[in-house]
């Protein structure tokens, strides 16, 4: 591990103070329940110059809103906010994907704002000895590309895209699936003021700069998650398929959240894990079921849109089935009333 200077912020103008100019790679960090960077400090992937310990910050509460929707402090524990009766029995969709993730003792230290932040798992990512890596080492190439790319990306990924900007990895959080599914916003807060940054556009696809995984500036502090009202607790489900029951990764996620009227679908939110840079969504497969019948056909129709594009490489062209699979699962179980 690389020295690095540690510092403790007493407020959020003071951890948005100390991130002031911190625009290179091995710029100052925030650390919060730190189970993603110290990890990567560890394997030598992230060498920031500087630690700001914002634990401190009183950013750790679910409260109501106004308009009856839920916020969630960055520095909430994903323990803590799995189990909020708020979180479950409004949005058991998020309680379900907070559940999935990890272990008990990583969900207890994990924070809503770091699992926001999380990076790929890719093995060519976390592993410097492969030099070639465009999101570790800009411009270097991509290993995965023709390497063992069994859990990287089918979506998001142009094909003809330059040997110097092309990743494949994929999003490893299960808790931005579901809020990508909710609709929820990220607050954030920085030196030109506060910020809402919807979850759907916080993450990003690699393009010509696949080392960005977000849209947060480098200056820019995470306070809160904001979930809208919603009247789909009722129908919603959340699925991950994996190698192993626990301590695993998605092979591909899905979250849904539905609005019914009897066995009429009156609105659909949709989202995928383990299957692009970001969480993976799709208005054409949303407005598809918007006003459907519930039922197979329409499932799979919503299925099909939803992977519309999808290109599989050597060894990981089986998730493109397998998510349609899983998203038409996913639909009959939260159609259903969300039960396994």
């Amino acid at each position: 591990m690389h020295p690095f200077e540690y510092q403790r912020a007493d407020s959020p103008e003071a951890a948005v103070h100390a991130l002031t100019g911190s625009h290179t790679v091995h710029g100052a960090k925030l650390i919060g329940g730190g189970t993603n960077l110290i990890d990567l400090m560890k394997d030598g992937v992230a060498q920031p110059s500087k630690l700001i310990d914002i634990t401190q910050l009183e950013l750790n509460t679910v409260e109501e809103t106004k308009d009856g929707g839920v916020r969630v402090g960055a520095l909430v524990r994903n323990s803590d906010m799995a189990n909020h009766p708020l979180i479950r029995s409004r949005y058991p969709v998020l309680t379900q994907a907070l559940l999935s993730g990890a272990s008990p003792q990583l969900r207890n230290m994990a924070t809503a704002g770091g699992n926001l932040m999380q990076r790929t798992r890719c093995y060519y990512f976390m592993d410097t000895a492969f030099p070639a890596c465009n999101k570790r080492n800009p411009g270097s190439g991509c290993d995965a590309v023709k390497g063992i790319n069994r859990i990287h990306a089918v979506l998001g990924v142009n094909p003809h895209a330059d040997e110097k900007t092309v990743c494949i990895a994929t999003h490893p959080s299960d808790m931005c699936v579901a809020l990508a599914a909710l609709g929820a916003t990220v607050q954030v807060k920085g030196p030109k003021g506060v910020r809402s940054i919807p979850v759907r556009e916080f993450h990003r696809l690699p393009g010509k700069t696949p080392e960005l995984d977000t849209n947060l500036a480098a200056d820019e502090l995470i306070t809160a998650i904001d979930l809208p009202r919603s009247n789909a607790a009722a129908h919603s489900h959340y699925t991950k398929v994996r190698d192993r029951q626990s301590y695993a990764f998605a092979l591909v996620s899905v979250a849904a959240a539905l609005e019914m009227d009897g066995q009429t679908i009156r609105s659909a939110q949709l989202a995928l894990g383990g299957v692009a840079h970001k969480p993976w969504t799709s208005i054409e497969a949303e407005r598809s079921l918007a006003g459907a019948t519930a039922g197979p056909e329409t499932f799979r129709k919503a299925a099909e849109l939803m992977m519309a594009g999808a290109t599989g490489y050597e060894h990981n062209t089986f998730k493109i089935e397998l998510a349609k699979q899983s998203i038409v699962r996913t639909l009959v179980l939260a159609s259903k009333g969300g039960a396994a």
